[in-house]
């Protein structure tokens, strides 16, 4: 498994491991779900083994064993109980496994104490998805939001991580860590999350300034869960190949923005962004804010669903919980049910999405007019947010009237002896540019709000 590319307090000497401890090329891992009993998790542990499998086949490991237990309530110590710990080790014994991964957050104290237990790694699924993100944050940005993820997550288990060196790699330097040495990396953590922070206000800074400068048009954002299938969607608005697209858990993290042509001379601002899962560490959500503010800035957010996925219904409530939590849930939602090709059973999934979610779109990127309903609806939403004008062009004034067709959805055309009479559709700051620079514009309706347009 790929190491964490944190390095901290390299300036004092400190001997803090990454959050993953490489030893083999290839490590083996076993993977535990405790869920409680009753509730939501304990309905779909399979599920939620098949994607920690993938998260951790994404990581760098091969999984080579799995274990579950419904827990009544967790063991403060352990998390699960004594004879399952006991299980657990058989397992890692017989299989030859360097590593066992939860399902669950541990707290550092129950981390430690499975250490000891079963004498090898243990990790949970957040410090699973935090090594992925380490290893693929591409952007200056990206490599910043998933360092301080990674720091304060690593900060409150210091002990543990300090306890695990001398135990696994003693060795000549690596004896004894002392608790003075132990307070100075604390101490340099708080400062390096304190400078990370003071970076990533400045990003963020930069990023109002280049929304500030854009051209006004229809804003919209991609959300969804992981792997549902937002950058190929991109793609394929764009036309863009060189846009990147895994069949696998947070292919993208950095942000990306086209402007996209929907047909009859319109045109939308398309942001793709990162991917959601269950039980997203809450410091990588809290890092990346200074990202998701351009998903704050849009007019709309198109929830994208894998509408092949069992369980769809599942993940797109964990994407409104965490849309909710950045505090993004009041703004237009409408779901974009994508893969429609690979749905199994389409007599029966058509009915229930339009009962549940009757704004819901059908798309798909894998065939040619797969998009079409798509790109429909946004021509619809960009008509919401134009004004309809009546526009007085003189007959020799064919540089306007080609601007007009242009940037503009021309709906009549009336022609006199002097002068064209357009009816057009244009963006509330063109109708202003036209006035400023003398044009004769009347208005016949008054703009629309985009915010007003509901989703489902």
């Amino acid at each position: 498994m790929s190491p964490s590319r944190s390095k901290l307090n390299e300036r004092e000497g400190a001997r803090i491991r990454p959050l993953i401890l490489v030893r083999d090329p290839i490590e083996r891992a076993v993977l535990v779900a405790a869920p409680r009993k009753g509730s939501p998790d304990a309905r779909h542990v399979a599920e939620h083994l098949e994607e920690l499998t993938r998260l951790v086949d994404t990581a760098g490991a091969e999984v080579v064993g799995r274990i579950s237990q419904h827990i009544a309530s967790p063991n403060p110590a352990t998390l699960i109980g004594e004879g399952k710990v006991e299980e657990v080790a058989t397992e890692v014994a017989a299989s030859d496994a360097s590593l066992v991964i939860f399902d669950e957050e541990l707290s550092p104290v129950q981390g430690a104490n499975l250490e000891r237990e079963l004498n090898v790694r243990v990790m949970d699924r957040a410090e699973v998805i935090l090594d992925i993100f380490s290893t693929r944050a591409r952007s200056h940005e990206a490599k910043l939001q998933v360092e301080l993820a990674q720091l304060e997550y690593l900060l409150p288990r210091l002990t543990r991580m300090w306890t695990h060196l001398s135990r696994i790699r003693g060795g000549i330097g690596l004896r004894g860590p002392g608790e003075t040495q132990l307070e100075t990396d604390r101490r340099s953590i708080r400062q390096k999350i304190q400078g990370l922070k003071t970076k990533l206000k400045d990003v963020e800074k930069h990023r109002e300034n280049l929304r500030a400068g854009r051209d006004p048009m229809l804003s919209v954002a991609l959300v969804g869960y992981t792997n549902a299938g937002k950058s190929s969607i991109l793609r394929g608005l764009t036309a863009q190949h060189e846009i990147v697209v895994e069949d696998r858990l947070f292919a993208t993290l950095d942000t990306l923005t086209r402007e996209v042509e929907l047909g009859e001379g319109q045109r939308a601002r398309v942001t793709d962004t990162v991917g959601f899962i269950r039980k997203l560490p809450h410091h990588l959500v809290a890092s990346f804010r200074a990202t998701l503010e351009e998903v704050r800035g849009a007019d709309v957010l198109l929830h994208v669903v894998d509408a092949s996925h069992p369980d769809w219904e599942g993940q797109m409530r964990v994407v409104e919980r965490v849309l909710a939590e950045l505090g993004l849930a009041d703004l237009p939602i409408i779901p974009v049910f994508n893969k429609m090709d690979a749905v199994t059973d389409p007599a029966s999934f058509t009915p229930r999405v339009r009962a549940l979610h009757p704004t819901g779109i059908p798309a798909t990127s894998m065939r040619t007019d797969g998009l079409s309903p798509l790109k429909a609806a946004l021509r619809d939403l960009e008509r919401v947010g134009r004004p309809t004008v009546r526009v007085k062009v003189p007959l020799e004034d064919g540089a306007r009237v080609a601007a007009l067709y242009r940037d503009g959805e021309v709906l009549s055309r009336k022609q006199t002896d002097t002068e064209y009479e357009f009816v057009v559709r244009l963006e509330v700051w063109q109708v202003n540019r036209l006035r400023e620079e003398g044009v004769a514009v009347a208005s016949i309706e008054e703009p629309g709000a985009r915010r007003k347009v509901s989703g489902g």
